[in-house]
C-alpha cells in the first residue's frame, strides 16, 4: 500500500501535514474528512533515504527499546497528563528530551499518528510488538473512561513488578547456571584432553580395567571420534525445540510442562497467578467490562496453559456462571484465593480483594525466588560430588590395582 504526504487544515483553520497510507489519493482524503481535517495538498511520499551518517555500523549499535524505557515513558506521561500538559505538546517534549534514536523515532512515529487525527490507543496499537495487548486496551480504556492519569500511574506500578520479578529471578538463577556451564566445560576438557593421556598408560597395563575405567574411555574414545556429529545434533536439536515452542501446540505444552518442573514451577505459577490478579484488578478497576478484561488478561499473562485457563474462565461468566465457580473450575487457584474471590464477589468489593491476591502471591513469590539459589545448591553439591567420584574412582582405581600388584610382586 503507498504512502501519501499530505497538507490540509483542521477545525480551528490550522495547517496540518502528516503522511497516510491508503490506495489511492481520494482514500487519504476520504480518512482526512472522516477526522475533520479539509485537505489542501496530497501527493505521493518519497522513498525515505537513509541518512548519511546511518551506516551498518551505526544501525547494529543502535540500542534497542527496552522495559525501562517503557516505564520512564508510563511515569513522564503519568506526570504530564496530572499537569494538564495537552498530549500533542508532551509528545513533542518527550521527543525533544529523549536521547536514544530508538524512542525518537518512536515519539515521532506516533505524533505524526497524533495529528493524524488517531487516538493515543490507535498510535500505540502501531507498536503493539513494544507495547502489548494489555498496555494498548488500558490505554484505550482510560480515554474512555476519562481516566488516563490513572491507567498510566496502574501501568508503571504494573511494569515495575513485571521487571523486579524477572530481575530477581535471573539474580537468582545466576550462580546455579554458571555452576552447570564450568561443569558441562570441565567434562569436555576431561573427555578430549586428560582421559586420553591415562588411556595411553593404561593400555600399557596389559590387565582387565575397572568397569568404570572401561566406561571413561569409552564414552572419551567416543566424543573424539563422533564430535562433530554431537555439535551438530545439539545445535539441531536446539532449533527444532525452539521452533517447536514457538507453535502454539509447542508453546502450550511447554507452558504447562515449566509449572510441573521441581523447584522452578511453583515460582512461576505463583508469579503467574501474582500477574493475573493485578492485571484483572487494574481493567476492572479501570472500568473494562468484564468479559472484556479476562479476554485481555488472558493475553497478558505471558503462559499459554494458564492463558486458556482464564479463557475457559471467561467462557464460564459468558454463560451467566458466577465468577468463583468458574475460577474454581480452572484448578490452578488456592483454596484461600477462590474464598477471596467469592467474598469479593458477593461484597462488590472484588478490585480490592483482587489487589489482595496479588500481594498475597507476589510476597510468596519473592519469598520462594530468595530459597531459590539454597534449594538448587544441595542438587548441585551432588551432582559435582558424583562426577568427581566417577572420575576418581575410574582414574585412580586402576593405578591403585597396579600400585597393589607391585607390591605383592615385591614382597614375593
Amino acid at each position: 500500500m503507498p504512502t501519501y504526504a499530505w497538507r490540509g487544515r483542521n477545525n480551528r483553520g490550522e495547517l496540518v501535514s502528516g503522511e497516510l497510507d491508503a490506495m489511492s489519493e481520494s482514500g487519504v482524503a476520504d480518512q482526512l474528512m472522516a477526522t475533520g481535517v479539509s485537505p489542501v495538498q496530497i501527493t505521493l511520499a518519497a522513498a525515505p533515504k537513509e541518512a548519511k551518517g546511518d551506516s551498518w555500523l551505526a544501525r547494529m549499535n543502535r540500542k534497542p527499546i527496552v522495559v525501562e524505557d517503557l516505564l520512564i515513558f508510563s511515569r513522564q506521561m503519568y506526570t504530564l497528563n496530572k499537569a494538564g500538559v495537552p498530549i500533542l505538546r508532551a509528545f513533542a517534549g518527550l521527543q525533544a528530551s529523549a536521547d536514544k534514536p530508538a524512542m525518537v523515532d518512536l515519539f515521532k512515529d506516533i505524533r505524526s499518528s497524533l495529528d493524524q487525527g488517531r487516538e493515543l490507543s490507535a498510535a500505540l496499537a502501531r507498536h503493539s510488538e513494544l507495547f502489548g495487548g494489555f498496555y494498548i486496551a488500558m490505554v484505550r480504556v482510560g480515554e474512555m473512561t476519562g481516566r488516563l492519569t490513572e491507567v498510566f500511574l496502574r501501568l508503571n506500578e504494573h511494569m515495575e513488578f513485571e521487571r523486579d520479578v524477572r530481575e530477581r529471578i535471573k539474580q537468582a538463577m545466576r550462580y546455579p547456571v554458571f555452576v552447570m556451564i564450568a561443569m558441562a566445560v570441565a567434562v569436555v576438557i576431561l573427555n578430549i584432553f586428560v582421559i586420553p593421556v591415562f588411556a595411553k598408560v593404561f593400555a600399557g597395563f596389559n590387565a582387565q580395567l575397572p568397569l568404570i575405567t572401561r566406561g571413561l574411555l569409552g564414552f572419551s574414545a567416543w566424543m573424539l571420534a563422533w564430535w562433530p556429529l554431537l555439535i551438530a545434533l545439539t545445535v539441531g536439536t536446539a532449533v527444532m525445540v525452539r521452533s517447536y515452542v514457538r507453535t502454539t501446540a509447542g508453546r502450550y505444552r511447554w507452558d504447562s510442562l515449566k509449572l510441573r518442573l521441581p523447584i522452578i514451577g511453583d515460582i512461576v505459577l505463583k508469579a503467574t497467578l501474582a500477574r493475573f490478579a493485578r492485571s484483572f484488578a487494574l481493567s476492572s478497576q479501570s472500568g473494562v467490562p468484564l468479559v472484556q478484561a479476562l479476554t485481555v488478561v488472558a493475553q497478558t499473562v505471558d503462559n499459554a496453559y494458564i492463558g486458556s485457563r482464564i479463557e475457559q474462565m471467561r467462557d464460564g461468566i459468558e454463560r451467566g456462571e458466577s465468577i468463583s465457580r468458574c475460577a474454581a473450575a480452572t484448578g490452578v487457584f488456592t483454596p484461600v484465593v477462590l474464598q477471596m474471590i467469592n467474598v469479593g464477589e458477593e461484597t462488590g468489593e472484588l478490585d480490592n480483594l483482587l489487589f489482595e491476591i496479588a500481594i498475597m502471591y507476589e510476597r510468596d513469590t519473592d519469598y520462594a525466588i530468595k530459597g531459590l539459589s539454597a534449594a538448587i545448591e544441595p542438587i548441585l553439591l551432588a551432582i559435582i560430588g558424583a562426577l568427581v567420584l566417577l572420575l576418581a574412582l575410574g582414574v585412580f582405581l586402576p593405578l591403585w590395582n597396579m600400585g597393589q600388584a607391585a607390591m605383592g610382586k615385591g614382597g614375593a
